[in-house]
């Protein structure tokens, strides 16, 4: 056991990651409802020998956190500038690169939303790479990424998909987490 698996087990989380391990792959992760699902989901995929890339908004990425973030496979989205398509950037880095894994929360940020983001679908889609589907269940203390989703290009339909999935997963913080669906 490496020292992620350790500190998982140490506070009681289970870890179950059976897909395989794709060169190219999105792992969508829901809830995403604190700060501590970035840490767990870091442990949880380290734990099992395995790095994922991650999203995160470009304000974190200040001095010194920014070239720690980096240094761990962190992307900077700037949310307020629309001149470049973050879409756009990941499909081509996609295209360009023999092994790219990005972990991707749909909801795109911690609080309460019921539209989730469709663009890790469309990124997934366009670049031809499979949606590994990670979920954090906060009452059972477990870490899952043991389910693959291939994007058929119906983005509704697709996302009803994977919000049905996600729909009996509790977060950390329950209040701050909905598929709105019924």
């Amino acid at each position: 056991m490496n020292i992620s698996g350790f500190i998982l087990k140490l506070f009681g989380w289970k870890v179950d990651i059976t897909v395989p391990d794709f060169p190219k792959c999105i792992i969508c992760v829901a809830p995403h409802t604190s700060n501590w699902d970035f840490i767990l989901g870091e442990l949880a995929i380290r734990s099992v020998g395995r790095k994922a890339g991650f999203l995160m908004k470009s304000s974190w990425f200040f001095f010194p956190l920014g070239y720690f973030f980096r240094a761990i496979g962190g992307i900077p989205v700037e949310r307020n500038k629309k001149k470049t398509s973050l879409v756009e950037n990941l499909v081509r880095r996609f295209n360009a690169d023999h092994r790219l894994v990005i972990a991707i929360t749909p909801e795109g940020t911690r609080g309460r939303v019921a539209e989730w983001h469709t663009g890790f679908l469309r990124i997934a889609y366009e670049a031809n790479v499979p949606v590994a589907l990670g979920a954090i269940d906060a009452p059972s203390k477990h870490i899952t990424v043991t389910e693959v989703f291939e994007p058929t290009g119906d983005l509704q339909s697709d996302l009803v998909a994977i919000k049905t999935y996600y729909r009996n997963y509790v977060g950390i913080r329950p209040d701050k987490f909905t598929t709105g669906l019924n």
